[in-house]
């Protein structure tokens, strides 16, 4: 097993472009990293060159406690599972994950030996014989996993290895995935866009964007936590609502204010959350005074209960809910406050229906802002 270290590493392609930048990262032996963020922010190459199939422009990368900038892919002791399987379709399931064995010269009773331990670890024993055409999506899967656990590698690479299947299946590889890294103690690389997947599996996530680490954080530190307007809305779904506001101050409290207000005509209406003591940084926040901010509220933080909106004394509004969308244990409803769009999550036992003009209340403890320019979070998080 071993650990890996990732130090200033570039990849720069023809033509002035940057595909990953300065990325740093110190990987724990036996921990199951995920890298995560929206297409072409870098993920994927990434982890091509910690497998050696990317060269690297700048940096260096140890696996363990070697250097493996220039030690070709077969000799750095990683195996890597990919997004298609890349299995071979005239092969037997048994020859599939025997095939990088028998290149290494391995005696055929080892060889019967680690793959009949890999297919029991995977219950696919019984699909030995089998094509790969004559398997399902989540058994191809398995089998490219076991090609993978065979060569018993210090890092397993996986690159989407879980985005051709089903909704179902893909929740139910994910469990088998986690206990696979259970049971195998081996550092598990992973790469995916789906956040969902990154939150469930990942003892820490890194969040990109455009070739850069964005944050590096257990998941709940990352949901509950961002350090931008960028991690706030990738992580979590539906997503984080975002809403222009400005922070003013009155009676020594800031008060954070939204919505509109036409003073000519006296319609519209503006709406005002205090912000709690305990997410106060006033020489940060006396800067941001009469300024606008984006404010951010998850959906599951704004509430239609009776007994909140009793207690509440700030944050309250009125909007249109647009869309009902039940989703059984909860529905999720789409609103409209003075123009502006929110998605709240509320109990499926909400009598909330299309059409209605809700009230609703903010709860100010989970409140976060962002700066208009670079987008930083400027308050301090309370968990």
């Amino acid at each position: 097993m071993a650990s890996v270290s990732l130090k200033h590493i570039y990849k720069k392609y023809p033509g002035a472009v940057t595909a990953v930048a300065d990325f740093c990262l110190e990987i724990k032996d036996k921990e199951f990293l995920i890298l995560v963020g929206p297409s072409g922010c870098g993920k994927s190459t990434t982890l091509r060159m910690i497998a050696g199939l990317e060269e690297i422009t700048e940096g260096e990368l140890f696996i363990g406690d070697k250097l493996v900038n220039d030690v070709a892919p077969k000799d750095r002791d990683i195996a890597m599972v990919f997004q298609n399987y890349a299995l071979y379709p005239h092969m037997s399931v048994f020859e599939n994950m025997a095939f990088g064995l028998k290149l290494r010269k391995k005696p055929k009773d080892e060889i019967k030996k680690l793959v009949d331990e890999a297919a029991r670890i995977l219950d696919i024993s019984h699909l030995l014989d089998r094509k790969p055409k004559a398997l399902s999506g989540g058994q191809r899967q398995r089998v490219a996993l076991g090609r993978a656990i065979v060569r018993d590698p210090q890092v397993f690479l996986l690159d989407e290895p879980l985005s051709n299947l089903d909704a179902k299946l893909r929740a139910q590889m994910r469990v088998e995935l986690l206990k696979l890294h259970k049971k195998l103690g081996t550092t598990f690389i992973y790469v995916t866009h789906d956040q969902v997947e990154a939150m469930t599996m990942g003892d820490r996530i890194v969040v990109m964007k455009d070739g850069y680490i964005q944050q590096i954080d257990s998941p709940m530190n990352l949901y509950s936590s961002p350090v931008n307007k960028f991690v706030a809305g990738f992580i979590g779904s539906p997503q984080m609502n975002f809403i222009d506001s400005k922070l003013i101050k009155t009676d020594g409290k800031y008060m954070v204010e939204f919505g509109s207000e036409d003073t000519k005509t006296a319609r519209g209406r503006k709406f005002y959350i205090e912000v709690p003591a305990a997410k106060v940084d006033s020489d940060k926040l006396d800067k941001y005074l009469d300024k606008e901010l984006t404010l951010g509220i998850r959906p599951e933080n704004i509430h239609d209960e009776e007994v909140f909106l009793n207690n509440a004394k700030t944050g309250i509004f009125e909007a249109v809910i647009d869309v009902a969308e039940m989703m059984g244990a909860e529905t999720n409803l789409y609103l409209t406050c003075e123009g502006i769009p929110l998605t709240v999550r509320v109990s499926s036992r909400s009598q909330a229906r299309p059409q209605d003009n809700i009230k609703l209340a903010i709860d100010p403890n989970h409140i976060h802002l962002f700066d208009k320019d670079d987008e930083s979070s400027i308050l301090i998080n309370i968990q």
